[in-house]
């Protein structure tokens, strides 16, 4: 199993490097069915939230370039076949910073609490922010009866925005430059 702290650490600096900054890092299993893993990388444009293809590309061969250096020194990240996955986070994007609690309060979120976590373990509605108290982060989240939970940020497993017509109009329209090309080229690919 590949230790994700340690590719965090050693792809961080490649996406800020080119002006990004890393949303997650996270390895799953390949949607090509072959039993092989996929190391998904999601990165925004602090300037945009989003990625175009040509800077998911250039994020894609500068994190490429810098792990095969490393196992061309020996040192083996990832255990057997994977393949890379360069993204932009999307409309209903994860929530994985602190700072995506704050700067998505007002929208819809569905937020999944760790194993272990006592009471409801799941919980949906409208994100309030993020509450530092005594040095600990509380996400505030409302639900559907008006009842805010507070809940602990490092207890939380999983979050992510949810799909509504108000986060659409929120969010800058997607740039879909170069998709006409990549779509092209798979093609031409299929026709051979």
């Amino acid at each position: 199993m590949a230790d994700i702290a340690r590719l965090t650490q050693i792809i961080e600096p490649e996406a800020k490097a080119l002006g990004f900054e890393l949303v997650r890092v996270k390895m799953m299993p390949s949607e090509a069915g072959d039993g092989t893993q996929a190391l998904q990388i999601m990165a925004e444009d602090p300037a945009t939230g989003q990625l175009v293809i040509e800077q998911c590309a250039a994020l894609s061969r500068a994190v490429s370039a810098k792990i095969d250096a490393l196992e061309e020194q020996g040192d083996v990240l990832i255990d057997g076949a994977y393949h890379l996955e360069v993204s932009s986070p999307g409309i209903d994007r994860p929530l994985t910073r602190a700072k995506d609690f704050s700067d998505w309060a007002g929208h819809e979120a569905k937020i999944s609490m760790a194993k272990g976590y006592e009471g409801q373990r799941t919980f949906k509605g409208s994100l309030e922010g993020l509450h530092p108290d005594r040095g600990i982060n509380f996400v505030h989240i409302k639900d559907a009866n008006g009842t805010i939970h507070f809940l602990q940020l490092e207890e939380i497993h999983s979050a992510k925005l949810v799909l509504t017509d108000e986060l659409i109009a929120a969010t800058r329209p997607l740039d879909t430059t170069g998709a006409e090309e990549v779509q092209e080229d798979q093609q031409e690919k299929a026709d051979d």
